[in-house]
């Protein structure tokens, strides 16, 4: 799954500071949006989806899934992207005790309901990769990234 962010040129590391979530999930749009997979229609879903629901998305420490429902206007196609942020982003949690934070952002888009939960599936597996998730976290650049990719492919 590595090689299929690096292949389909999926990989975004954003350049500025971003510290708000609203703005993480945007950034961790902007390949797919650029790819024209998805428009800001679905960017904004999600969004709505995390204030509704709360933060949802963040799946593990570090760690955040944007994605909304299966039958999200503004999706013309399947990918997952991958973007690392510089800093972790907090997310507010209302009644947690757990501060929600996350730098990689693993961002879906699917056209239909099996798709979506064959991105899942994938991206899970991939996530339970011993020692993957830190490894991720100290890459700065696609140059980092590849050499993650060589390790873990």
């Amino acid at each position: 799954m590595l090689k299929y962010f690096f292949d389909h040129q999926l990989i975004h590391y954003p350049d500025k500071e971003i510290t708000d979530w609203r703005e993480a999930i945007a950034e961790s749009c902007r390949v797919l949006i650029d790819k024209n997979i998805i428009d800001q229609t679905y960017v904004e879903e999600i969004i709505h989806c995390v204030e509704k629901y709360g933060p949802y998305i963040v799946i593990a420490p570090q760690v955040a899934m944007p994605h909304s429902s299966e039958k999200s206007e503004g999706v013309f196609g399947t990918a997952i992207s991958f973007t690392k942020l510089k800093q972790p982003v907090r997310f507010e949690s209302e009644g947690e005790n757990e501060e929600k934070t996350a730098s990689l952002f693993f961002t879906l888009a699917a056209k239909n309901p099996e798709e979506h939960l064959e991105n899942i599936q994938k991206l899970s597996e991939l996530l339970m990769t011993d020692g993957l998730v830190e490894r991720l976290i100290s890459t700065n650049s696609i140059d980092d990234y590849q050499v993650v990719m060589a390790e873990y492919n």
